[in-house]
């Protein structure tokens, strides 16, 4: 992190020196007790009669609130791309076997190495977008999966099919990373569960909605039409991607306010300016290093993040094996097609759509209703002081809930599988379970991107390195749980590992709030260490 840079976070939302109060339309002063005896704690325009607090300092983000949901627009569409990509190829999976004249086990083979590259990709795109920008690897990431669905659109043979398939991961994976950072770029954590749960429309309801899509390709048009609708979806994001979506790395335009340089530089910027060359003072040079996928290792070792990567794998993997095992067990109770089938993930994909859109409303209720508890003054211009604030209780307080009617919905799952009822039975608990087990885990993310706000993008790589590890374990030894233990008690052993570690989300509310503080006290003696070794260099030039 650049110490000339005077946007960049220490674990907190920047929080500028403290600014005069003023009186309020009613008279009541901001941090201080009403004649209602509560706690005025919102500085949004929007939400009050008019700013109770004079801006002393830079903004969190000059962008405008429709910039802003541009912004949010485009990259919960880059989001679909990567779930998309996954599951669309299921129901093609027979077809392609035959086409090629290979077993199923070797084509299942493809769903495993396409899982590693998930979780090693967004480690080196997660660091190439902290440390270059999030337009470059967008870019570069959505080039590489362009070029792969373009051959594997066109190959013949079992070994480019294996081959592309990792490349294909590698390039739809690495904007995983990116979507999230780019919220945390954008938005203070009052408001960030707004954008969290509109981003995570399309990262929750692409396992749904993609194999429905996946199926009536394959079986109208050939299974090769999977890849050719992949490759002209990510070709017609990438066209307004490059010309109209701002720089939001806030290593390299802090907040917005310093002028993108480069590849960093929207088209149309890039052209306006070679027109007429702006009169801003340019961006500090930056120095450029290849992408080191190991910085993951440095948000795994921390504490808190470890407990929360942790917890947050277990509650994905309840729903991804649920997700994963569909088809098969669907296929033997109830002898539907593929198409049939794909269509059975729809109420999963309703309710994952339902948690996205109101996670994000209720984690910001709770966050203003914290903050009015605690006293704690909000300020949606230029963002909280989270170190003194309970981040870890105002996420995790709405999971709770959430998780208990998810578990609950998980045993039944596997009881009414077990029985072999009617199929609105495992429809309404599908629901049940996008609603409350995946937003569960989007809520996690949240917080996952809150507790380390200096390098987001490597944060959500750390997870999703974590998650895809655990995640191709679990469907290596899901088939053999089934078989060996039965449908009921398979997904109730799941369901109880979520009991088992709960004590977890505990922990990080007592305990948190003070490892984060200590990593926080940490940066900062690094970036001062840091700061006076590159004085002493100059000293000593001079």
């Amino acid at each position: 992190m650049s110490s000339g840079d005077p946007l960049t976070s220490t674990g907190q939302d920047i929080k500028p020196s403290p600014a005069p109060v003023t009186a309020t339309a009613t008279g009541d002063k901001l941090g201080e007790k009403n004649t209602a005896g509560s706690y005025n704690t919102s500085s949004d325009p929007e939400s009050s009669g008019s700013l109770g607090r004079v801006p002393s300092g830079p903004p969190y983000s000059v962008f405008s609130k429709g910039t802003k949901r541009w912004i949010i627009g485009m990259i919960t569409f880059a989001g679909f791309v990567s779930p998309m990509t996954a599951n669309i190829y299921f129901p093609a999976l027979n077809s392609i076997a035959a086409d090629l004249d290979v077993s199923v086990a070797l084509i299942n083979l493809t769903l495993t190495t396409y899982m590693i590259l998930q979780g090693i990709s967004p480690a080196v795109f997660g660091d190439l977008g902290d440390m270059a920008g999030r337009r470059p690897a967008f870019i570069i990431s959505i080039i590489i999966y362009m070029g792969a669905n373009l051959g594997l659109a066109l190959q013949n043979n079992y070994a480019a099919l294996l081959v592309l398939r990792m490349l294909q991961s590698a390039g739809s994976s690495g904007t995983l990373a990116m979507t999230f950072a780019v919220v945390a770029d954008v938005a203070v954590s009052a408001e960030r569960g707004k954008y969290m749960g509109i981003m995570g429309t399309g990262i929750n309801i692409g396992p749904a909605l993609s194999p429905v899509l996946g199926g009536i390709l394959a079986q109208y048009l050939g299974w090769r039409a999977i890849f050719w609708f992949c490759l002209i979806f990510s070709g017609t994001w990438l066209v307004p991607f490059i010309l109209a979506v701002p720089e939001t790395c806030r290593k390299v335009v802090g907040n917005g306010s310093i002028p993108a340089q480069g590849w960093n530089m929207t088209l149309i910027d890039y052209i306006r300016y070679r027109r007429h060359p702006p009169a801003q003072k340019k961006a500090p040079a930056r120095k450029f290093r290849w992408p080191n996928p190991f910085n993951v290792l440095r948000v795994v070792v921390e504490k808190d993040l470890a407990m929360l990567l942790f917890y947050s794998t277990m509650v994905y993997l309840v729903f991804i094996l649920i997700c994963a095992t569909l088809s098969t067990e669907f296929a033997r109770i109830y002898h539907y097609s593929n198409l049939q089938i794909g269509l059975c993930y729809l109420p999963y994909g309703f309710g994952c759509l339902v948690a996205a859109v109101f996670q994000g409303r209720v984690l910001d209720w709770n966050y203003r209703r914290l903050a009015h508890k605690i006293g704690f003054t909000i300020d949606y211009k230029r963002g909280d002081d989270l170190s003194k604030f309970p981040i870890e209780k105002a996420r995790i307080e709405p999971c709770l809930p959430l998780l208990v009617v998810g578990i609950a919905a998980t045993i039944c799952y596997g009881w009414v599988l077990q029985a072999e009822t009617s199929l609105a039975g495992p429809l309404v608990l599908l629901f049940a379970i996008g609603l409350c087990v995946t937003g569960s885990f989007s809520i996690l993310n949240t917080l996952v991107v809150d507790l380390y706000p200096e390098a987001p993008a490597t944060a959500v790589a750390a997870n999703n390195l974590v998650r895809c590890l655990f995640g191709a374990g679990g469907t290596a030894v899901i088939e053999s749980m089934l078989g060996g233990m039965g449908r009921g008690w398979t997904y109730t052993f799941w369901a109880l590992v979520l009991v088992v570690f709960s004590p977890i989300l505990w922990i990080l509310i007592q305990r948190g709030p003070g490892w984060r503080e200590a990593r926080r006290l940490r940066v900062l003696e690094a970036a001062k260490k840091k700061e006076e070794t590159e004085a002493e260099t100059l000293q000593s030039q001079d």
